[in-house]
């Protein structure tokens, strides 16, 4: 997970956080399994903005970058 969150910030995958220079961790999930958090990636791409913008906000008011906690910094 922290191999991935760094290339995205970074810039180095292709794709959204790349194209619109995303710097920052504000939201995730963790799953061990592969399949369930892609099908949750595809379900989240679907919803609309505001539901999404919720769901940040009710776990981080502040959008904070949450990448240092997850290092455990």
């Amino acid at each position: 997970m922290i191999k991935r969150i760094y290339e995205h910030k970074e810039g180095l995958v292709e794709g959204f956080s790349k194209k619109y220079a995303v710097k920052i961790l504000v939201y995730y999930e963790y799953s061990d399994q592969i399949e369930v958090a892609i099908a949750r990636e595809k379900e989240l791409k679907k919803w609309k903005r505001q539901w999404k913008l919720d769901l940040i906000e009710k776990d981080n008011p502040q959008w904070l970058d949450l990448y240092p906690k997850i290092l455990g910094s």
